[in-house]
């Protein structure tokens, strides 16, 4: 009785990975034993049962993938890349609210890639995280989504734009109008700088924030209940700053600038 094709791809690592490796053309075994850190007794079971459920075929030790093979693994990588970000850590995504990224991005959520969770002890919940601000201070733009800002806004800020950083920040409703309140001055002389821009968006905000240099981005996620959580996730693949910045933009198309106050 045959498997499942389920259990033929999924059950075993060298399975999986033979048609992986395969996806751009057929290869010699010598080809793939290398990758797969096996030997040719050991991958020579998995490569038949492979061919037995028609998703390889070989001719002269050549390997490639049948019709059905292409169909199926064309579907492979962005499920395997979506576990590969919740396998970061699932306990962490599965306990934090991700209803409030746009459908689009949802999908997408692969692109983030391997990021790290960093989980600051509470001595340290006022400390940026120094990794990205340092970046930061190197990149050509910094795009924030947010609903808070940092204590020291003002001197962090001054900072990167001593270092001719562009700063493009989203803020909240709410915050925008705590910051007239309780920062006024400070806030107006934000405004006046040439290299920072300010927007605020009438969207719903389920999220602490979201922040995105040349290198890095960065998220801060509320728990499913949305409570605050002072751990946060930091991605650096090519991939997630393109997320990133995409996010930025959804938001950007409904939000206001505001030039004066």
């Amino acid at each position: 009785m045959k498997k499942t094709l389920l259990d033929v791809i999924f059950a075993s690592e060298k399975r999986k990975n033979t048609l992986l490796l395969l996806q751009d053309g057929p290869k010699e075994m010598e080809f793939l034993l290398n990758p797969l850190d096996t030997t040719r007794q050991a991958l020579l079971p998995q490569i038949r049962i492979l061919e037995d459920h028609y998703l390889i075929t070989h001719s002269h030790d050549v390997y490639e993938l049948t019709t059905i093979g292409k169909l199926i693994v064309d579907y492979m990588e962005p499920i395997i890349d979506k576990i590969g970000v919740f396998d970061t850590d699932i306990d962490y995504w599965g306990t934090h609210y991700l209803d409030f990224v746009p459908s689009h991005l949802l999908k997408r959520i692969d692109e983030l890639g391997q990021c790290t969770l960093i989980k600051p002890h509470i001595t340290e919940l006022y400390e940026i995280n120094k990794e990205f601000h340092e970046a930061t201070k190197k990149s050509k733009s910094h795009y924030i989504v947010t609903t808070f800002l940092h204590p020291n806004f003002p001197e962090l800020t001054a900072e990167l734009t001593g270092a001719n950083v562009e700063i493009y920040f989203i803020t909240s409703q709410v915050l925008f109008d705590k910051l007239l309140e309780e920062k006024y001055d400070e806030f107006s002389s934000m405004l006046s700088n040439k290299l920072i821009h300010v927007f605020v968006s009438p969207r719903e905000m389920d999220f602490q924030f979201i922040s995105v240099n040349d290198y890095y981005i960065i998220m801060a996620l509320l728990k499913t209940g949305k409570e605050v959580d002072l751990s946060y996730l930091l991605c650096s693949s090519e991939k997630s700053l393109k997320w990133g910045k995409d996010f930025f933009d959804f938001y950007l198309k409904d939000s206001t600038l505001i030039t004066e106050i």
